[in-house]
């Protein structure tokens, strides 16, 4: 199961973008907060969510950006919603290219891999609310929800600020 808050332009685009690429990571609070008032009342959402987890971004990417925006929204997401975060659990292990600028073929091939889960107890059997900023074409959230299904997690699902 996935939501998005809307589609992926306009100014959620433009919010998207100034968190991401400009330096202003305090506007993921501002987000955060309008995912939860999109949702919060999403029972097939939040039923049985045992913990919500970010999108990692490889540490190579992480260092040269200084944070990263789906953690920061994930954050605040997890206090507005009294729910546990799995922070550093699941990690980026492949540096690649960024999403965006790649064709859609390509994006399915080049996050195969990119994904690993630190520590498998951390996440058996629990359901999780993964957290990003832009669904496009989805390769993403599939690649992360099957590496986490994978280590053991009961269910993922999907929450993404837009979409494309």
């Amino acid at each position: 199961m996935h939501r998005s808050c809307g589609r992926y332009r306009g100014k959620l685009k433009d919010i998207v973008l100034l968190c991401k690429f400009h330096n202003l990571p305090i506007l993921a609070d501002g987000i955060a907060r309008f995912a939860f008032d999109r949702f919060k009342k999403d029972e097939a959402l939040w039923w049985g969510i045992d913990a919500i987890i970010p999108v990692p971004l490889h540490p190579k990417r992480r260092r040269t950006r200084g944070y990263n925006h789906a953690q920061l929204i994930a954050k605040k997401l997890a206090e507005l919603a009294g729910i546990e975060m799995l922070d550093q659990q699941l990690v980026k292990v492949k540096n690649v290219p960024p999403q965006m600028s790649l064709a859609v073929v390509d994006r399915f091939k080049s996050v195969k891999g990119a994904f690993s889960v630190r520590n498998e107890e951390s996440i058996r059997e629990k359901v999780l609310l993964l957290v990003d900023d832009v669904y496009t074409t989805g390769a993403t959230v599939r690649e992360c929800s099957s590496v986490l299904i994978g280590a053991g997690a009961r269910d993922v699902r999907a929450l993404t600020v837009a979409q494309a």
